[in-house]
């Protein structure tokens, strides 16, 4: 029997947190993985509500906010972004490790209201290798890319912040290491 933990995993978009994650979940099925709420509409065809994220409008997001439903939220463009604290809290309370994926400044939110959790930082092995992933991904046009990549670089900054960094240079490995950190941090005392 493993003891119930909470995840913080941050990380630039295009370190792979999504593919290390979802091996993640594939060995250990019990964690419960944290889905965001927000207040952007869902990509037609491509998210789904409950799935993807929680999809609420503007006033339920405000409501929740006043009612302090989230463990962190950060406004973002004209929408409101955040993890929604009563399935973390479900989740913990019936014995199952959590994982949020939420970006630097949430972490530091969490954290303050979780200093028993674990962080570890999604890296790339360096911002060059990262423009190169995310170009390769052809879904994104080039100021994009570079807003993504201008981004990255100050997510970079807070990686001294976390407890663990992952480097994602070799996946295979990348993947050991990430199920290393969650069998040492889960395994009874």
């Amino acid at each position: 029997m493993s003891r119930p933990r909470l995840f913080i995993i941050s990380g630039p978009s295009g370190s792979g947190k999504g593919t290390l994650l979802s091996d993640l979940l594939q060995r250990h099925p019990d964690v419960f993985y944290s889905i965001s709420a927000t207040t952007r509409a869902p990509r037609e065809g491509l998210e789904q509500d409950g799935v993807h994220y929680y999809f609420l409008t503007h006033e339920k997001f405000e409501q929740m906010i006043s009612e302090n439903a989230f463990i962190e939220y950060k406004r973002y463009c004209g929408n409101i972004y955040g993890t929604p604290r009563k399935p973390v809290e479900d989740a913990l309370n019936a014995g199952r490790s959590v994982i949020l994926e939420i970006e630097t400044q949430g972490m530091q939110d969490a954290y303050a209201q979780y200093p028993d959790a674990v962080t570890v930082f999604i890296s790339p092995p360096s911002l060059e290798l990262l423009g190169q992933r995310l170009r390769g991904r052809k879904s994104e046009a080039e100021d994009v890319v570079l807003r993504r990549l201008r981004q990255a670089e100050e997510e970079l900054t807070h990686k001294g912040d976390y407890q663990y960094t992952v480097i994602n240079d070799d996946l295979a490995e990348a993947r050991e290491e990430l199920n290393r950190i969650y069998l040492a941090e889960t395994a009874d005392l």
